[in-house]
C-alpha cells in the first residue's frame, strides 16, 4: 500500500499531522476499540518534524534513543497512555516516558487497535509469517475491518508437525498450548496481542487451531478436535513494527525513519 501527497513533497519539513495522516489511511483512527487509545497522546498536529523513530512500546528506553537518533516523533503500536493519568512520576515507566517525551520535544503516537483491526496489519502479519493461505477477517465488522484472521496452512499438519513449524516461524523457544488433537490441522485462525475474547469466533468459524496470546489457564480446556497456542504477546504483535517503518518510508522517501535498535522490548523474560 502506497499513498502520496503531491501537495507537502516541496516542503523541506514535515508536520506531525503528516506523518499521522499516512498511518491513519492504513489505519483509521475511527476502527479503534472503545476502550483503546491510538492516536497522538504527546504534542501538537502542526509541530515539525524532521525525523521518526518506531517501536512497539514507548519505555524510557525508546524514548532516550529518539533523543540520541534526533527524532522528534515517535510511533509505536501499545498506546504510551493507555488510561487516565493520576500523576505523573519518574519513578515509574509510563511516567518517565511522559517527561522524557515532553523535556525533549517529542511528539508521540500509537496504532493499536487500528493497526490490529485492519487486514494487513497485526494479525495479516502473522498470517504472513506462517504463510497461510485463503485468509480472511476472523470476526468481520461492516466495513471488512476486524478483529484476527482465519486462513489455511500450506499444508495439513499434525499438532506436533504444527507446533515444531509455529516455534520456528515465530523464533520460539517454547509455546504454551492445550492437548495436541488427534487430527491433522488445517485452518488456522490468529489474533496479536491479547486474544481470548476471540476463542469462540475461532471455534465458529471451523479453526483447528488458534494462535494468540495472553491465554488464561481455563480456556486451555478445549474440545478434541480444537487446539490453542499462546506464543505471547509481544511474539506476535512485534512484526507490526516493520510494516509501520515500510509505510513511512514508502510515503516519506527521503526522510529520516528509523525502526528501535532495541533488540528485544518484551517485559516478559523465560528462565
Amino acid at each position: 500500500m502506497q499513498i502520496r501527497y503531491s501537495y507537502i513533497k516541496d516542503i523541506a519539513m514535515y508536520k506531525v499531522k503528516d506523518i499521522v495522516r499516512v498511518i491513519e489511511d492504513f489505519a483509521p483512527l475511527s476502527l479503534q476499540e472503545k476502550w483503546d487509545n491510538s492516536g497522538l497522546s504527546i504534542g501538537s498536529p502542526e509541530a515539525e518534524v524532521t525525523s521518526v523513530l518506531i517501536g512497539l512500546d514507548c519505555t524510557p528506553e525508546l524514548v532516550d534513543e529518539a533523543v540520541e537518533c534526533g527524532a522528534d516523533m515517535i510511533v509505536t503500536h501499545h498506546p504510551l497512555i493507555f488510561s487516565g493519568l493520576k500523576k505523573i512520576s519518574p519513578e515509574d515507566s509510563v511516567g518517565a516516558s511522559v517527561i522524557k517525551a515532553v523535556s525533549a520535544g517529542i511528539a508521540v503516537y500509537a496504532a493499536h487497535t487500528t493497526a490490529d483491526k485492519v487486514p494487513a496489519g497485526v494479525s495479516g502479519a502473522m498470517a504472513a509469517r506462517l504463510g497461510l493461505e485463503d485468509v480472511s477477517v476472523l470476526e468481520p465488522e461492516a466495513d471488512g475491518n476486524g478483529l484476527g484472521v482465519i486462513g489455511r496452512f500450506p499444508y495439513p499438519m499434525s499438532s506436533e508437525q504444527a507446533l515444531e513449524y509455529v516455534k520456528e516461524r515465530f523464533s520460539l523457544q517454547v509455546v504454551r498450548s492445550s492437548r495436541p488433537i488427534g487430527k491433522h490441522i488445517s485452518r488456522v485462525a490468529l489474533c496479536g496481542g491479547s486474544g481470548s475474547s476471540l476463542i469462540q469466533s475461532a471455534v465458529r468459524a471451523g479453526a483447528d487451531l488458534y494462535i494468540t496470546g495472553d491465554v488464561s489457564y481455563h480456556h486451555f480446556f478445549t474440545g478434541p478436535d480444537f487446539m490453542i497456542m499462546d506464543i505471547g504477546h509481544y511474539e506476535g504483535e512485534k512484526y507490526i513494527v516493520p510494516i509501520l517503518f515500510s509505510l513511512l518510508k514508502k510515503n516519506f522517501p527521503n526522510f529520516a525513519v528509523r525502526m528501535t535498535g532495541i533488540v528485544n522490548s518484551n517485559p516478559i523474560y523465560y528462565f
